[in-house]
């Protein structure tokens, strides 16, 4: 087991999909800039491929995969690390906040454990809140944000000092200027791999986008699209756009083609961003870019889209077709932590100056929300589904994996498992879609 021999700042990112895994890594360096990060990715249906982790971006000085209770038996060594950030889905979060608080019992010190949301909190407010409390500090990426998680864990009785205000950790960029020179005006349609889930209403956005390039010939419009088939995100995506593009009538014309990449880098020559309700509107929204929130499929909270009401940004593409260009409220644009300028430089000294101190103390256990007393029709179905038993210990049967130096598996190195994950999410992707199909026959 490695020993401390730097005062360096150790963290460790616990992250299962490649949008967590970007969150939580810049999160980790917005902490503070100057340590040694290890990432962590869980093992499951949207583990991230090389292709998606080299997009994302993010970097950290060793990037493995691995089993939650693996995890969890490297994280018995109290002195690996000061910071272990969660980012992860809400059930995985509350399975390894019981994992490490049976890990961690009796010992004199701990890591400081910091938890939070990768974009915009929209749906299952109160579920993903509350399977994330127990940790010691609980992001929140606006000031709209933190009164909301505040007012969900007093409403139950549980504490709410956790709850720091900050901001979305991938923020930034230059601020846009208009288009120059010979680059044309570039219209960016981001994508979203569950919203809308119909094929109906997706096939519409994409003839939308085409029509749009048709009706602008001396544009440039690009579908963004954040994976490849066959590829996982933090959201299943049963409907490819590049699929629904290949049977689109007509095709997409010459000036609309699918893009992948880095969303900071297509930003930089995005003249107008169009989405559903993508986190990628904030980002754009903070650069000062001009940014549509379609109302074409309505205004609904299964859209997600609801989330913008007040800001300025709804719009049609019959409207934008017009050469309608959204102008965002500024009160709206500051409540939710992307206002451009200064501000963004501090919108984490809060959170450091949490971090910091917490980490200055002697932490008590850490004591979630959800125990077999308040939850025991829901946590332990939750922490089996992670290999855990009610009390937070493995399960028979889930011990830590020894087929390497330290019980860890190297990030793509399995060739047969690679093909084995492969044939699975074929199998979530295209034959169990198809199958509920069926059975609505």
């Amino acid at each position: 087991m490695p020993t401390r021999t730097t005062s360096q700042p150790r963290i460790a990112v616990l992250a299962d999909s490649d949008t967590r895994w970007k969150w939580g890594a810049l999160t980790a360096y917005r902490i503070q800039s100057d340590i040694r990060l290890d990432g962590y990715l869980l093992r499951g249906r949207a583990t991230p491929t090389v292709r998606q982790l080299d997009e994302v971006g993010a970097r950290a000085d060793t990037l493995r995969e691995i089993r939650g209770v693996d995890f969890l038996e490297l994280m018995k060594d109290t002195a690996r690390y000061d910071v272990v950030v969660l980012a992860c889905v809400g059930g995985a979060v509350q399975a390894m906040l019981h994992g490490l608080a049976h890990a961690w019992r009796g010992a004199g010190r701990r890591p400081v454990v910091v938890t939070g949301y990768v974009g915009v909190v929209y749906e299952k407010l109160a579920d993903g809140l509350l399977l994330r409390h127990g940790a010691d500090v609980v992001l929140a990426n606006s000031r709209h944000d933190a009164e909301r998680f505040r007012a969900v864990y007093e409403g139950v009785g549980a504490r709410s000092d956790s709850v720091v205000e900050c901001a979305l950790p991938f923020l930034g960029g230059a601020p846009y200027e208009p288009v120059l020179g010979d680059r044309p005006y570039t219209v960016v349609f981001a994508a979203q791999p569950s919203v809308p889930d119909r094929r109906e209403d997706r096939t519409y956005l994409l003839r939308r986008a085409a029509q749009h390039a048709r009706r602008h010939p001396d544009r440039e419009v690009l579908v963004k699209l954040r994976s490849k088939p066959g590829e996982h995100t933090t959201h299943i995506e049963e409907l490819p756009y590049q699929k629904l593009a290949a049977r689109l009538p007509g095709g997409l014309p010459p000036n609309c083609r699918l893009a992948y990449g880095n969303m900071g880098e297509v930003l930089d020559r995005t003249d107008l961003l169009v989405t559903v309700s993508s986190t990628a509107a904030l980002e754009s929204l903070h650069r000062g870019i001009p940014t549509a929130v379609l109302t074409d499929l309505g205004i609904r909270e299964v859209l997600g889209n609801h989330h913008f009401l007040g800001s300025g940004c709804l719009a049609s593409w019959d409207e934008l077709d017009a050469g309608h260009r959204p102008e965002p409220d500024p009160d709206w644009l500051a409540r939710q932590g992307v206002a451009p300028g200064a501000r963004y430089a501090t919108a984490f000294d809060a959170a450091r100056a949490r971090v910091t101190a917490l980490r200055a103390t002697g932490l008590p256990p850490l004591t979630p929300y959800y125990t077999p007393r308040t939850a025991p029709g829901y946590l332990p179905g939750i922490l089996a589904r992670y290999g855990l038993g009610p009390d937070g210990a493995p399960l028979p049967g889930r011990a830590a994996e020894t087929t390497e130096p330290g019980g860890l598996r190297r990030l793509a190195r399995d060739t047969v498992r690679d093909a084995a994950r492969g044939a699975y999410r074929h199998g979530v992707q295209r034959v169990a879609p198809a199958i509920r199909r069926w059975g609505q026959l």
